[in-house]
């Protein structure tokens, strides 16, 4: 866990602390080993209504996993489980 200070402005005056909470990815706690293009139910989650992939810093899931989502999207598009676009 980490901790920022904050200096002291005037004289008296308490010092304030951030909590920052690490980030963890989405799909390590719930030990998914893979991501498969058939399971539309999980994908839909990662997809806006418009048909856009949902950025790793949003949808909380790491650069790995965001790369294997990211391909696991595109493998259900082209044989249409999933929409490119919205209509």
């Amino acid at each position: 866990m980490f901790f920022k200070k904050i200096k002291k402005k005037k004289f008296g005056e308490a010092v304030k602390k951030k909590f920052i909470k690490k980030r963890v990815c989405k799909f390590t706690p719930e030990e998914i080993e893979t991501i498969d293009y058939k399971d539309i139910s999980r994908l839909r989650y990662f997809v806006t209504e418009r048909g856009k992939i949902i950025p790793s810093r949003i949808s909380g899931a790491s650069a790995k996993s965001q790369r294997y989502l990211t391909r696991q999207i595109k493998r259900a598009r082209q044989i249409a489980l999933l929409a490119y676009v919205s209509e």
